[in-house]
């Protein structure tokens, strides 16, 4: 038995923005830092790395081990990025320039030491001084999505360090990604609806998001919240996980596509509902814990497990230039060794938070463990989508069962000024745990060493890496 939500297959009406009521985010102040990690995480990661305590030296040996998380890191900010066939490609220079920033700041919190903070600084200084333009084909939309999220999530954990020019790089961020990543949501390239796969909404969702949390802007939460929920494209929650099996498993939509983009829109929707809960909007939970089921799918399926596929036909094209349809009946192959740093953020939440059985997920976390960043997973485009490092990051104690059962709760204190501010509480956790069996370590992953120690997958981290973009070839501006 299941059920199907989602877009109607072979939908044919422009893409639009959904009118619907908008969502009401948390009341309050929006804390900061905000995205994906608070004052309590990062408080966390320093605090057991300096007690030796594992898993999470390994997770910071993958970060100091890393080329862009060395002080000695020189920006190369442009005036104007192109990504996309048919224009002169440079975008490669913005995305290392942000795994740098972001690799620094991650690693000053956790040691304290300035310099680490201040390369940050200044790499995000340089950009915001030059940039003005993200231009090239339907692709330049995955620059703003991408790297708009990316980019908030650097600036969020230096926004209050000596010398920051915040307000320089909000205006940037306001002025440069955000208009791409409204426009896309709102028209999709003029496309048909269902013309962009998933991924492509789910990068500009998490762009808008990041963009009001690091802005203070609360219309744009509400907007990326409420996309999240009932956008009419691909990537909201109904349309990229649209049928829900018996089994407790959801089809992820892009699974009849490949495997690699199917793990991009696992990533991205994860990053979306971390940063929302740490705003205290439990986007993990909504629809009885729908990105659980589509993200257990993904994790049994990459892992080589049978999954079944209700097949589904999608329109492309636009309107008045040229239309087809496309149909995916069957999950694609996979390859089983092919690691994206995405697994710990999802399975901590919904193992470690919510106190839920989870164990396709912990499986594959433990296998990929630690989990490395951008420069780590191939020397393409493909290998940065995610910042990573979720080993490190996001791997946290059991939540008592009165924390499990909370409402997410914004962290509040602290503006991202020094690794060893005042404590403040952690984020309590989402709704009801439903069905979870907080009793069974095994399934829920809750003994942290002996799952990092039996992983086996460690030494594949490098292999079988699917290149998600290929450059070597023209491509049609209809989609990733």
């Amino acid at each position: 038995m299941l059920k199907i939500a989602g877009a109607a297959a072979g939908a044919t009406v422009a893409g639009t923005a959904l009118a619907a009521r908008p969502a009401t985010a948390a009341d309050g102040a929006f804390a900061h830092p905000g995205m994906l990690h608070t004052r309590a995480d990062l408080q966390r990661m320093a605090t057991r790395v300096k007690a030796g305590a594992e898993p999470y030296t390994a997770g910071f040996t993958r970060l100091t081990a890393n080329r862009h998380a060395q002080s000695t890191w020189t920006a190369n900010p442009q005036a104007t990025v192109y990504r996309g066939s048919g224009t002169p490609e440079n975008y490669v220079t913005l995305y290392n320039d942000i795994h740098a920033a972001y690799q620094n700041a991650l690693r000053w919190h956790v040691t304290g030491i300035t310099a680490h903070a201040d390369t940050a600084r200044d790499i995000l200084n340089a950009w915001s001084a030059r940039l003005t333009r993200l231009d090239g084909s339907a692709d330049r939309f995955l620059a703003s999505g991408l790297y708009g999220y990316q980019f908030a999530n650097a600036a969020e954990l230096v926004r209050g360090h000596d010398g920051f020019e915040l307000a320089r790089f909000q205006k940037m961020m306001l002025d440069v990604f955000h208009p791409l990543s409204e426009d896309f949501l709102a028209h999709h390239n003029g496309s048909y609806i269902t013309n962009y796969w998933a991924n492509w909404d789910l990068t500009n969702i998490a762009s808008v998001l990041a963009i009001g949390i690091l802005c203070d802007d609360r219309a744009k939460v509400d907007r990326a919240v409420e996309y999240f929920k009932h956008g009419a494209g691909m990537g909201s929650v109904k349309n990229a996980i649209p049928v829900v099996y018996a089994d407790g498993l959801a089809e992820w939509v892009e699974a009849g596509r490949d495997q690699g983009h199917a793990l991009l829109g696992v990533g991205l929707m994860g990053t979306i509902c971390e940063m929302a809960w740490n705003q205290g909007i439990d986007l993990y939970g909504y629809d009885d814990s729908r990105f659980l089921k589509g993200a257990q799918y993904v994790a049994k399926w990459s892992l080589g497990g049978d999954v079944p596929y209700t097949s589904n036909t999608r329109k492309k094209g636009a309107p008045g230039i040229w239309s087809g349809s496309e149909t995916a009946s069957a999950a694609a192959a996979v390859d089983p060794a092919m690691a994206r740093p995405i697994w710990a953020m999802i399975t901590n939440h919904y193992t470690k938070r919510r106190g839920l059985d989870a164990p396709h997920l912990t499986k594959i976390a433990a296998r990929f463990a630690p989990e490395g960043g951008g420069g780590d997973y191939g020397p393409n485009s493909g290998g940065y989508d995610q910042l990573g490092f979720g080993t490190l990051a996001f791997t946290r104690p059991r939540a008592t069962a009165a924390e499990a059962t909370a409402s997410p709760t914004p962290t509040a204190g602290g503006s991202g000024a020094s690794p060893s501010g005042g404590a403040s509480a952690t984020p309590s956790s989402s709704a009801s745990p439903l069905g979870g069996k907080g009793g069974d370590l095994a399934a829920t992953g809750s003994s942290d060493l002996p799952a990092w120690t039996a992983a086996t997958g460690v030494a594949a981290l490098a292999g079988g890496l699917l290149l998600l973009r290929r450059r070597d070839r023209a491509r049609r501006d209809t989609g990733e």
